[in-house]
């Protein structure tokens, strides 16, 4: 079966994905950023492996990964895991506009080299979860969407780079999905949040899915999820 290793497999389209792929039967390694989390992930999903580093801190992945037991091969590594805070460019202090391009930016891309050995054994994919903000940057949005805009461009130059190597690299853009993450952008926003009116997580991980499964005479590159009409 495919291994596939994800971050964020803890909440939200992370979780929505992994119970798809688990369901399946494919074999799953789930990056958590601690012990504690790990082992709600071990229970959650039977027989998946965990893997404890944490992308806030980018330069200690190399030495986390060092700790452990990592597969021979990874047939797709999928970057789910990001993190959210608002406000003005006038307002945003240092912390929070590093703390996001750590989540969302330099740590997928350090975790990405470090596991490029594993993916080229396989000739496997990378898939990166971004974000309808990865496309275009609203108010009090600057943060994030320089850090999604940042993955974006990772993701280019990434499958220029690995196309020699026959590594394929996608990356997906979901609109406003309903997660703890968005519950989380409306408190900050100020707003009443119903999740009826935003896109299903597992719609999400429909749409990752695809780009996983085309075969391999194709490739997603770039694939934009909108809510409904």
């Amino acid at each position: 079966m495919p291994l596939h290793l994800l971050t964020g497999a803890g909440s939200g389209i992370g979780a929505a994905l992994a119970a798809r792929l688990h369901a399946r039967g494919d074999d799953l390694v789930l990056l958590a950023r601690n012990p504690g989390r790990a082992r709600e992930l071990e229970a959650a999903f039977p027989g998946a492996q965990t893997v404890v580093a944490d992308l806030a801190t980018p330069g200690r992945l190399s030495w986390a990964l060092s700790k452990q037991h990592l597969p021979a091969r990874i047939d797709s590594l999928i970057h789910v895991a990001g993190v959210v805070d608002l406000g003005p460019v006038a307002d945003l202090p240092a912390a929070l506009w590093e703390s996001q391009l750590s989540v969302n930016l330099v740590g997928p891309a350090e975790l990405t080299r470090l596991l490029l050995p594993l993916v080229r054994m396989s000739k496997g994919q990378i898939v990166f979860v971004n974000s309808g903000a990865g496309l275009r940057a609203n108010p009090e949005w600057a943060a994030y969407a320089a850090s999604k805009h940042g993955l974006k461009a990772l993701a280019d130059a990434l499958r220029a780079e690995e196309a020699p190597h026959g590594v394929r690299v996608s990356s997906v853009y979901p609109g406003r999905t309903a997660t703890p993450m968005q519950a989380r952008v409306h408190q900050q926003e100020g707003k009443e949040y119903d999740a009826a009116a935003f896109i299903d997580a597992d719609s999400v991980a429909t749409s990752i899915l695809t780009v996983l499964d085309l075969p391999r005479d194709a490739q997603i590159t770039d694939l934009s999820i909108r809510p409904g009409v």
